[in-house]
């Protein structure tokens, strides 16, 4: 199976700097959650890391070709399944099932949400975001549109945890990677 490195290449050969971002933000998130979950750190932060993969080139293919692609390239179909599981609902009937798959699902579009809301503050940080903030962010529907609130509270169900404490642990995650998202304190 190819390592982080040749994943982090392959997602840069797909994707231009927003989605490269973004899924360095979902892989420190993942990475984050295998740790409470006990998961392995490494496949969850390539899991969260190439989700999107195909999404720049292939938008109207979103998963599909991605499974194309990383099959194409030896990766495992637990990682391939796990990818292809957060378009549940969406573009595809994989349902998450796994604490790797629910999490992926849970935190994508959270992610996403988190990183608009810590580039309107002064900071453009998300080490002095709350999630009292978020929250506030959350329930306007026009901010971060793209961001499925739909999808944030079903994958924070499918956790079995409550909204606020996702939140909170995704913040807490992209806080120990944020001088790779652009996220840190700018002095």
């Amino acid at each position: 199976m190819p390592n982080r490195d040749e994943a982090f290449e392959l997602l840069k050969e797909y994707n231009g700097d927003a989605l490269v971002t973004h899924g360095l933000a979902v892989e420190g998130t993942m990475r984050y959650f295998a740790k409470k979950y006990d998961g392995d750190e490494e496949t969850w932060g390539i899991v969260g890391l190439l989700h999107d993969l195909d999404y720049e080139k292939y938008p109207e293919e979103h998963c599909i070709k991605t499974q194309e692609i990383m099959q194409k390239h030896g990766y495992s179909e637990e990682i391939i399944r796990a990818i292809m599981s957060h378009g549940y609902g969406i573009c595809t009937d994989i349902e998450p099932i796994s604490d790797m798959e629910k999490t992926l699902y849970a935190v994508d579009e959270l992610t996403g949400l988190i990183t608009a809301c810590a580039l309107v503050r002064p900071s453009k940080s998300v080490m002095d975001l709350e999630v009292k903030s978020v929250k506030k962010k959350f329930k306007t529907k026009s901010f971060a549109a793209g961001a499925s609130r739909e999808v944030i509270q079903k994958g924070a169900d499918m956790l079995g945890i409550e909204l606020s404490e996702l939140m909170g642990e995704v913040i807490l995650a992209m806080r120990a990677i944020a001088p790779e998202l652009g996220l840190d304190m700018k002095e």
